[in-house]
């Protein structure tokens, strides 16, 4: 099994969001989706995130921008870096991720991902998450009214706190088997590795 921990705020999850899922059809493997806040991840151990977006490296940022750029040609999606918003305040959406439950979040995670890397929308408001429900078949007030939950709410920061425990320091953070962790859509390679060692 493979456990995928994910915040749609982040480009580089999309690419890999959209790139396991046929790479785990390939061998056969479900995907767990844990939905996280990465906001969380950075507030408690990766605080210097933060202070790079502040003053970032220029040649190093103007050289991530193409690298964005050219990763999201290849996987043939569209991605605007920054967004007009950005960062997002993603907690909503992940709490929606949350209340629809593993298998039909998918629908709605990428309805999310494609409204805020692709359509430049702000995902944080809810008139837009009420758009992107519509735009995937799912009743916007049930979600809008289910992500209020405390159990919603408790989940989703209790996998952001699992993911931190297990080593995580950003999104996505994707397990194989477990303990086997890799980050970052750059990593699809050696997961494809894992996976063919794990089917020998």
């Amino acid at each position: 099994m493979i456990e995928f921990f994910f915040d749609c705020s982040s480009p580089w999850t999309y690419l890999a969001f959209h790139n396991i899922q046929p790479l785990a059809k390939e061998f056969g493997e479900t995907i767990s989706w844990r939905p996280i806040l990465v906001g969380g991840i950075f507030n408690s151990i990766n605080p210097s995130v933060y202070a790079s977006r502040e003053k970032p490296v220029v040649p190093k940022a103007r050289y991530m921008k193409k690298d964005l750029a050219d990763w999201a040609r290849s996987a043939g999606l569209a991605i605007k870096m920054p967004p007009t918003v950005f960062p997002v305040n993603s907690v909503k959406a992940m709490r929606g991720c949350i209340w629809l439950g593993n298998d039909a979040m998918v629908p709605f995670a990428t309805a999310v991902f494609e409204a805020y890397w692709g359509d430049d929308k702000d995902i944080s408001r809810e008139p837009v998450l009420a758009e992107i429900c519509k735009s995937v078949d799912i009743d916007p007030e049930k979600l809008l009214t289910g992500i209020g939950d405390e159990g919603i709410k408790n989940e989703l920061k209790a996998n952001t706190d699992e993911a931190i425990a297990r080593g995580a320091f950003g999104s996505p953070t994707i397990f194989i088997n477990k303990t086997d962790m890799y980050f970052g859509n750059d990593r699809l390679p050696l997961i494809r590795e894992a996976l063919q060692r794990k089917a020998a």
